[in-house]
């Protein structure tokens, strides 16, 4: 029973994303949308964003520092830890994670609303593709999600500067020497690669749940609890995918 439940689910996933993507809103139409979105999604979320990655960063580069117990360890390993931490994993994957509880709640019960109160219903008798109407504009608007951890990336290095040079801990010149070192490229490649399919997930899995959902207002609730653990499912999955292809 559950597997022909979970079948229908990534059914009913997948057929959504042929509506999202086939019938098209009028152009003007939907360039106003995006912009809402962008708004909503991408500029709502950088104070959150630039708050949690400027502490973490100089909480990393403070715990690194403390665990470097033995004297012939380079303090310039600090600012190695801090920028790997950051660009690998903490911007890319867990600010994702973060955004799953507020971009993905935001999009649930904004459309699940929607359903509730028979707006949905109303665009399909107005001969409007509602998903293309409601989902695509989002997906667009979160093409601009890396922009988000790039931001994640620069505050987090930049709070574990802070931390590590005004707590003592390194100097400057010993940190930036640890951010150049065995510095590869590829791993910003690969850091924009995830945000990409992640944003993907962001704008796609919310709107699922909401458009599906069934029933009033304690609905909504459960489905955008539902959505915060798909979305994170999905996220971790996809970043162990991702990273066996790409750095195995």
């Amino acid at each position: 029973m559950i597997v022909i439940r979970a079948l229908k689910d990534v059914g009913s996933y997948f057929l959504m994303l042929r509506r999202v993507f086939s019938g098209f809103t009028k152009a003007s139409v939907l360039r106003e949308l995006v912009f809402k979105e962008i708004n909503d999604l991408i500029l709502g979320s950088l104070g959150i964003v630039s708050f949690i990655s400027f502490f973490v960063g100089g909480v990393i580069a403070i715990q690194t520092a403390l665990n470097l117990e033995n004297p012939l360890i380079p303090k310039s390993l600090i600012g190695f830890a801090t920028r790997q931490s950051m660009i690998l994993e903490f911007a890319p994957t867990f600010i994702s994670i973060i955004m799953a509880g507020k971009m993905g709640s935001f999009i649930t019960s904004s459309i699940g609303s929607m359903r509730v109160t028979e707006q949905i219903d109303a665009l399909d008798v107005m001969g409007i593709n509602s998903l293309n109407y409601l989902v695509f504009p989002k997906v667009v608007a979160l093409m601009l999600y890396p922009f988000v951890i790039a931001l994640a990336m620069f505050l987090g290095i930049f709070g574990g500067f802070l931390a590590g040079v005004y707590g003592g801990f390194v100097s400057p010149g010993e940190f930036v020497t640890g951010l150049q070192d065995s510095f590869d490229p590829f791993h910003l490649t690969y850091a924009f690669i995830k945000t990409f399919i992640f944003a993907f997930i962001l704008a796609t899995v919310p709107s699922w749940q909401g458009y599906f959902m069934k029933g009033g207002a304690l609905e909504v609730g459960k489905a955008s609890t539902n959505s915060f653990v798909w979305t994170s499912v999905l996220i971790i999955l996809m970043n162990y995918i991702v990273t066996s292809l790409l750095l195995s």
